[in-house]
């Protein structure tokens, strides 16, 4: 008889919260949730603000995370009747106790993005989940 399998990690401690933890921790991991929350923690922002602030991101992608953060609680959004209109962007108390762990996941992608770099091309030339080999320099 096969001896039951336990389970470890933190998901042992939540198994009836698993499915909304695991998709609060896709929401809060998510590469443009991360940098929209480490970027309003400098102030509040306006939308065009924002997206200049974030390389990279199209302003579909900035307007869907915004929406997602906001209905979470994570941020606040104000739009002011003005012409033109004028929305704001800042985040909630909730939003800001994320500033150390998104900084921390910041700074260490900063720290390790040569390594990271390097272990892709050498994966590249040997594979994933393949032994590597030693390449010949003298081909031929």
């Amino acid at each position: 008889m096969v001896a039951p399998t336990s389970i470890s990690g933190p998901c042992q401690a939540w198994p009836e919260d698993s499915a909304f933890i695991r998709e609060v921790l896709d929401r809060i991991g998510d590469k443009w949730t991360v940098l929209i929350i480490s970027t309003l923690g400098g102030g509040t922002l306006r939308y065009s603000e924002l997206q200049a602030s974030i390389p990279g991101i199209s302003q579909r992608m900035l307007t869907q995370t915004l929406k997602n953060l906001e209905r979470d609680g994570l941020i606040t959004r104000t739009a002011y009747a003005e012409v033109p209109p004028r929305v704001e962007y800042e985040l909630t108390d909730l939003g800001r106790s994320l500033m150390d762990a998104v900084m921390a996941m910041a700074g260490w992608a900063a720290a390790h993005h040569g390594e990271i770099a390097g272990n892709r091309a050498a994966s590249e030339l040997t594979g994933v989940g393949r032994g590597k080999t030693k390449v010949s320099a003298s081909a031929g």
